[in-house]
């Protein structure tokens, strides 16, 4: 099976896995934005609690680009390494309201050069704010990728290039999405559980042997 045909057979069995292929709430690319910067190293979850009253209180980048860091930390301590967090946030939305009007830019050029947004959080805001092409690459899709064949790269800008030469640009954002979202639950790093997984019967990394496949559900 080429790389391609594995591709676009991920995209389609993760898409009927995972409908949803962001679990971050949000009604705005602003809320978007920041809902990603936090999502480092915690949950999906955790950032879904913190968020309402953050946004509450910090409606916009104007807000949140004057409020008091001792204030943010307080209300975003669930998604952990807050302090940092905190100062990054503020900074973004003071470029936000410096530099783009309080709006949130539409190119990963432009996206980058904000504190705290590497080339992963960019890609996932264009995606799912802007509904643009964007393929985020983290350490689950990196080994993914891997897993599955469609790179031998670690190189994320490099794994970014070559996966979203096999797949329609519409895909490039929900299928890095639910890489993640299968690396976190079925694709693990040590333990993959491989018997369960949507994909066994054609992964070139799988353990479960051609004729005793199966899959479940993901919950």
């Amino acid at each position: 099976m080429t790389p391609r045909r594995r591709a676009l057979l991920t995209v389609e069995r993760l898409g009927a896995l995972y409908p949803a292929a962001s679990e971050l709430d949000h009604s705005s690319p602003f809320q978007m934005l920041i809902a990603t910067i936090l999502s480092a190293q915690t949950t999906d979850r955790a950032v879904n609690s913190v968020t309402p009253p953050l946004f509450r209180r910090y409606p916009d980048a104007a807000a949140l680009a004057h409020a008091d860091p001792a204030a943010v930390e307080r209300i975003i301590k669930p998604t952990g390494f807050f302090h940092v967090k905190a100062r990054t946030i503020i900074a973004s939305s003071r470029a936000l309201a410096e530099r783009f009007g309080g709006e949130v830019p539409r190119t990963i050029e432009e996206l980058v050069t904000l504190p705290g947004v590497g080339r992963k959080t960019a890609n996932v805001v264009l995606g799912v704010a802007f509904d643009l092409p964007g393929f985020a690459v983290d350490t689950h899709v990196i080994r993914l990728t891997n897993r599955l064949g469609l790179t031998r790269s670690q190189d994320p800008v490099k794994i970014e290039a070559q996966v979203t030469r096999l797949v329609p640009p519409q895909e490039w954002t929900g299928l890095s999405l639910r890489l993640i979202l299968h690396g976190r639950r079925i694709c693990v790093a040590r333990a993959p559980r491989c018997p369960e997984c949507a994909l066994n019967d054609f992964c070139p990394s799988s353990t479960v042997r051609p004729g005793r496949t199966r899959r479940r559900s993901v919950r």
